[in-house]
């Protein structure tokens, strides 16, 4: 009996997708829940799966086109059993050799490879096979793949220039992933239509450190993870929150809709790039839901596989560029939300207290709001709310 496998349905807010590399080709023998395919969107990558035990016996869109929803991508025969001679008959059942050549152009199995990795290594010819990954647990990731194209740029670049020319001048043309176009539209579109200023401060940290440091080796015993800084941001911002309300709020036309939760999201790097996770009611969560889920957060974007529902929504974001070094920058609202809280490197810093320099942890933050609802006047309080409750951790218990 012949199945027919088809494009997944996308969520309503996802018009279209991008196929990736075909895993199979017609000819091969597939077990059910077997991966056939990725499915890129703007936001998630989508794995197409065997619906159940048998041959493969045509594919019907190549990789690196555009799909939408119940679209037919191959047939799968489950009465069949896979043979040199399946194989050497799958031109007869409509998959040509030029068909197959086109969807895998290289060997890119062997060592496991993200989807956007193995996507940018089909385009470029790039055996995975051969490189040695720098992401989680040896994963081949995109970087691994752009840093082999580039070592071998100058030579492949020489062999096609003009003659009379040098081919010192290299130069890679690498299409976009959709969610590279998805944030590019995103931030483009918060700059038009959001009036985006930017408040700053600075905390010192030496009270949140001192606590971790008294209370890390009993909180990891007791819950199985770590005490990180991230959890004490998200608790501090949702005090904030609950006192200036404006910066949990949206404008929708000539509206604003104040939310009675806390979605907050936490900006995570990825092999695809910057994706944002929702901490779901976030003022219910401990500290250790806390660092428990967004540590999970973080280990799952880097295999892609976080869903479109955990990147949805959101009311209040907090990203971290201190990870790699930043020292100040002016975050980019994520729309329709009103705030976004950038934290920074933290850095000991000569600082005044009681009329004496002393060396301190410093970090500073950064405030970037939608003018058209927030005054200066909330911001620089619900800033000043964060660094008082930083400074001084037990408010967070106390909820003061």
């Amino acid at each position: 009996m012949e199945i027919e496998i088809k494009v997944p349905v996308l969520p309503e807010s996802v018009a279209e997708a991008t196929l990736l590399e075909w895993r199979k080709q017609p000819g091969d023998s597939v077990r059910r829940d077997e991966i056939l395919i990725d499915v890129e969107t703007d936001k998630v990558v989508l794995e197409v799966v065997a619906p159940a035990d048998g041959v493969l016996t045509s594919v019907h869109m190549q990789g690196g086109v555009t799909v939408h929803s119940g679209e037919l991508l191959a047939t799968l025969d489950t009465s069949a059993v896979a043979s040199s001679a399946a194989v050497s008959a799958a031109p007869e059942i409509g998959a040509a050799p030029q068909l197959v050549a086109e969807i895998r152009p290289a060997a890119v199995t062997g060592m496991p490879a993200s989807p956007a990795a193995r996507k940018l290594a089909a385009e470029q010819g790039v055996d995975t096979a051969g490189l040695s990954g720098s992401g989680r647990d040896g994963r081949v990731i995109k970087e691994d793949v752009l840093a082999a194209t580039a070592q071998r740029a100058p030579a492949t670049t020489a062999d096609s220039v003009p003659p009379g020319t040098t081919g010192e001048r290299p130069q890679q043309r690498v299409p976009m992933t959709r969610i590279r176009q998805r944030i590019a539209e995103r931030l483009v579109e918060a700059q038009r239509t959001a009036a985006i200023l930017t408040t700053f401060n600075e905390v010192n940290m030496q009270p949140v450190m001192d606590l971790r440091a008294r209370y890390r080796e009993a909180f990891e015993k007791t819950h199985g993870v770590k005490l990180g800084f991230m959890s004490f941001f998200v608790r501090a911002a949702v005090e904030a929150l609950k006192k200036f309300p404006l910066l949990n709020a949206s404008i929708d036309g000539s509206d604003v809709i104040y939310h009675g939760y806390f979605d907050v999201g936490i900006a995570v790097s990825s092999p695809r790039g910057l994706v944002v996770p929702i901490l779901r009611d976030a003022e219910q969560l401990s500290f250790a839901e806390i660092e428990t889920t967004i540590g999970d957060f973080g280990r799952r974007a880097g295999d892609n596989k976080l869903t479109l529902e955990e990147l949805s929504g959101g009311t209040f974001s907090i990203t971290n560029g201190g990870i790699f070094g930043s020292m100040l920058s002016t975050p980019i609202l994520n729309p329709p939300q009103s705030a976004i809280l950038g934290m920074h490197n933290i850095v000991e810093r000569p600082v005044a207290e009681q009329g004496q320099v002393v060396i301190r942890p410093i970090m500073y933050l950064a405030l970037s709001y939608d003018h058209r609802l927030v005054d200066g006047r909330e911001a620089v309080q619900f800033l000043v709310a964060i660094k008082q409750a930083l400074e001084d951790p037990a408010r967070l218990l106390l909820g003061v």
